[in-house]
């Protein structure tokens, strides 16, 4: 897996992405205690805006962000929006009221969605290889989850020694590493592509392209699966531990511990997997186990708590851990196999758009539901969005999903460049682009003529 950190780009811009997640990370403990500071016993309340203001930012700014990256160099855009980030977090210390931390939040979130989709859009363009840019979607899912694990433990050794204030000026040095470190490098530039329309078309465009694709509107039901079991792990597992199982604070770090080393584990497996088999039968299991885990939780949670209780809810997180890995990891793949390079930006935007939609649902669900009606209720209704997803994604891609289809192009002149040297039907690559606004039907042809590859 190591070997792609061979490539000098790559391997900076991996770089990037690890110091600014632990100035990230340690963005997260620092605005927990600023928001304390502020509102006291609210900060609950404090913090559970920012998120829904982060969720929003995501939704709303990545596709717009999309519709005019063409026109700006990718390495300026992302160099201005680390530095962007880096003065929100300088300014965090020195805010005085609730409203200035949205404020802020608002602004360092807006910046973190132009940057993603952005440079996730970059890497499969620096490694053109198939099994490199697996490689590198998997070291991609371990910085996230070496970020969840140890920027905590970053977090709490520094503030032996330093105030909370000064923990976001380790966020700005993240953020300004970053910014260096891809200053440092030259970046592809993706292919040329001619849209019409103004910005608004241009902003849907991606998410067009994504819901006319049939892998694509799988795998963003697959995306809902993740959301149900990370949610219920995220929002809840701090009152199962607590409350449920009486078990100290420190437990709810092992719990969330457990959580993310079953994400790592699959990650470091499955390049080696996805060389074997393709990302059909990897990412459609995987979803079915997370729908299963949730499923059983209302069970768990039904009986008494005994010795038993406290390695089952290990095991649980562990399962929907690696299960969420294993649908994570794989789907830069299908969004590369579904876009040209021109196209990758939008297409890529409009996944962080949507699956952050789908957190958008079940942070709350996962939330209110538990406050209301009880975590079983919260575990069952997450479990059956998850079930729901994973159908919706059986049935929305198809078993045979050859890469070339045959298509005919009836609406196009004979003269027409496309059809040069192969008439209106013939078979390539499909993706959706200006000649292909939607999926083909299959072809039907005579039985004498034998099988062709149609979809």
């Amino acid at each position: 897996m190591l070997s792609v950190l061979r490539n000098r780009i790559y391997r900076r811009l991996f770089t990037a992405q690890v110091v600014a997640l632990a100035g990230t990370g340690l963005a997260t403990v620092a605005l927990s205690l600023l928001a304390y500071d502020l509102a006291g016993a609210d900060a609950s309340a404090v913090l559970g805006t920012a998120l829904a203001i982060k969720m929003v930012a995501y939704v709303a700014i990545a596709p717009l962000i999309s519709a005019v990256a063409d026109r700006i160099s990718r390495r300026a855009l992302l160099v201005a929006m680390d530095l962007t980030r880096a003065a929100a977090a300088l300014a965090l210390p020195f805010v005085t009221e609730v409203w200035q931390i949205y404020v802020l939040i608002l602004l360092l979130q807006a910046a973190s969605a132009a940057f993603t989709p952005t440079f996730q859009a970059t890497v499969p363009d620096v490694l053109p290889d198939e099994r490199d840019y697996t490689r590198a979607l998997s070291l991609s899912r371990l910085a996230y989850d070496l970020e969840n694990l140890f920027s905590p433990a970053l977090a709490a050794a520094l503030l032996t020694l330093v105030p909370s204030g000064l923990l976001f000026t380790g966020t700005a040095a993240g953020f300004l590493g970053s910014a260096a470190l891809v200053a440092s490098v030259l970046l592809p530039k993706p292919d040329p592509v001619e849209r019409t329309g103004g910005v608004y078309a241009k902003a849907a465009y991606g998410t067009r392209l994504f819901l006319a694709t049939p892998r694509l509107r799988a795998l963003l039901a697959l995306d809902l699966v993740v959301a149900a079991g990370g949610a219920m792990v995220l929002v809840n597992t701090v009152v199962l531990v607590r409350e449920v199982l009486g078990r100290p604070a420190g437990d709810v770090a092992l719990a969330l511990g457990a959580y993310g080393a079953g994400s790592m584990a699959v990650a470091l497996l499955l390049p080696r997997l996805l060389d074997r088999v393709g990302d059909r039968a990897v990412l459609l299991p995987a979803a079915f186990v997370t729908a299963g885990v949730l499923a059983l939780l209302p069970a768990g949670l039904a009986a008494s708590p005994g010795t038993w209780s406290w390695p089952a809810l290990l095991a649980a997180w562990l399962l929907l851990g690696a299960a969420c890995s294993a649908v994570l990891t794989p789907g830069g793949r299908l969004l590369r196999r579904s876009a040209g390079g021109g196209d990758l930006p939008a297409v890529f935007a409009a996944r962080f758009s949507l699956a952050h939609g789908c957190w958008l649902l079940t942070y709350p669900l996962a939330g209110w539901t538990a406050a209301h009606a009880g975590l079983p209720l919260a575990a069952g209704a997450l479990g059956a969005v998850a079930l729901l997803a994973a159908v919706a994604a059986v049935r929305l891609w198809p078993r045979t999903d050859p890469a070339e289809l045959e298509h005919v192009h009836a609406e196009l002149a004979p003269d027409h460049p496309h059809l040069a040297g192969t008439g209106r039907r013939h078979a390539h690559d499909y993706r959706i682009d200006a000649l292909h606004p939607r999926w083909p039907a299959p072809v039907l042809t005579a039985p004498s003529q034998g099988p062709r590859n149609a979809a």
